[in-house]
């Protein structure tokens, strides 16, 4: 395999090197460029943090969990090249020696390239883009001081002028979905890359061989989005800020929720179709999904077929895909926004979901006529609320009804108690989600980001 990237400015091309080797140790065992700092190698602290350009734009990533492969005709910059090579310092860097952004500093480069990326694409929600990166000795407020300082200046030249290689035509990389199709037919046993951002701990924690690897970034067409009067259709390989856009505007409680998902670097790698083909019960995609009534679109080298996206998760770690079959994309219909999506985690930010619920109710005439509700968390797999679905529908919109079929939830699942939340904690706290449901879609519900006295 032979991959061509830009490495602050400078070509790079690797040979017949291992494809499971991180970007992070490329860079301090490699090329001696140490620093971008190893924290907690799993993509959680954003010590790691580097900007990797493509022909999207621009992205902050954890390094360390991205494998070489995946650069393939992109530039990167690491910290060493936030600045000009004439040493003019970037703004961001000037802004956090200002505003005293740094004590130890073990963070600060990290902290640097997410908002020397969140810079040149004018993002100033700094909160969220700063999600990613801790600081333990600091403290946030001279860090997002000094991000707003630097807001104000412009983007410098050898930044907004990056260039981008020529990927490198490479076995096991695909460039479309007919490609990828012939490919993983042939080689049913390999392991399908997408954004990496579960096995890259595979590799980084459990130490694993992934044996052979086909890497899906250059298919294209796997990472469309495209619409119609009935439906919305979503590619498999749209990660998570790209479907969060695609999200908000028709489903706002949905994209909300995409943005309390991982951090910015891990949603800016992470895939909806590998959300779902990892099959989690506690991924956070799946039951917004399926409350919406989603479809999942299989491939297997010429067969397609289309399933209730509800019918995929057979059992914990099993799901409905032939050998060789892969998603290409979810399909969801358009509709009237009912749908409200809530997560229960111990952080708001970044964190696992003890339980997430999904609502999506049908009133007519103050009489419910339909219900889709789904839960992670509370099985072995992504679920539908049945018996509490059909407690609900033919019953008057009123709290009585609301509270009398709350107790069907104890018929529709059986959860495991567990370091994130007991049992009877999780099946209380989807009682109490459903009652939160009718008082949002009633006008009086409560966001937990706001404080009232």
């Amino acid at each position: 395999m032979t991959i061509t990237f830009h490495l602050n400015g400078e070509e790079v091309v690797l040979q017949d090197f291992d494809p499971a080797a991180t970007l992070l140790d490329f860079l301090r065992e490699e090329r001696g460029l140490t620093g971008t700092k190893e924290g907690c190698n799993e993509g959680d602290c954003g010590a790691c943090t580097v900007m990797v350009s493509d022909p999207t734009g621009a992205k902050p990533l954890n390094s360390c969990i991205l494998f070489l492969p995946q650069l393939n005709g992109k530039s990167v910059r690491t910290v060493e090249g936030a600045a000009d090579t004439d040493g003019t310092l970037h703004p961001v860097q000037d802004a956090m020696i200002t505003h005293h952004g740094s004590q130890c500093g073990f963070c600060t480069p990290g902290f640097v390239m997410s908002m020397v990326t969140a810079h040149k694409n004018g993002a100033t929600d700094h909160d969220v883009q700063l999600a990613g990166n801790l600081c333990r000795c600091t403290g946030y407020a001279p860090i997002i001081r000094a991000a707003e300082a630097a807001a104000k200046a412009p983007v410098p030249q050898w930044i907004s002028k990056e260039t981008l290689p020529t990927a490198t035509p490479a076995a096991n990389m695909p460039r479309s979905a007919d490609e990828l199709a012939v490919l993983y037919e042939a080689k049913p046993e390999a392991r399908l890359v997408a954004g990496a951002t579960d096995l890259g701990l595979w590799v980084t924690k459990g130490l694993r061989d992934l044996g052979e690897m086909i890497f899906l970034d250059g298919c294209a067409d796997l990472k469309e989005v495209s619409e119609n009067e009935h439906e919305i259709r979503i590619g498999a390989m749209v990660d998570m800020n790209r479907l969060r856009e695609v999200i908000t505007p028709l489903h706002p409680s949905y994209g909300e929720m995409i943005r309390r998902f991982a951090s910015q670097q891990v949603r800016a790698a992470a895939t909806l179709g590998g959300n779902i083909a990892n099959g989690s019960p506690i991924g956070d995609n799946p039951p917004a999904l399926i409350a919406l009534g989603a479809h999942l679109h299989l491939r297997q080298g010429n067969n397609r077929r289309v399933i209730a996206l509800e019918d995929f998760f057979v059992d914990y770690g099993k799901q409905d895909r032939k050998p060789g079959e892969f998603i290409e994309a979810v399909s969801l219909p358009r509709q009237a926004d009912r749908l409200r999506v809530y997560k229960l985690s111990k952080r708001f930010d970044q964190d696992i979901s003890a339980v997430l619920g999904a609502f999506n109710v049908s009133v007519t005439d103050d009489q419910i006529t339909a219900a889709r509700i789904a839960f992670g968390g509370l099985a072995g797999r992504p679920k539908r609320a049945s018996h509490l679905e059909a407690a609900l529908i033919g019953q008057p919109w009123n709290e009585a009804s609301i509270a009398a079929a709350a107790a069907e939830l104890d018929r529709d699942f059986s959860p495991l108690s567990d370091m994130r939340a007991s049992a009877p904690y999780r099946l209380e706290t989807a009682r109490n989600m459903l009652s939160r449901y009718f008082a949002d879609l009633n006008g009086t519900g409560q966001s937990v980001l706001e404080v009232r006295s």
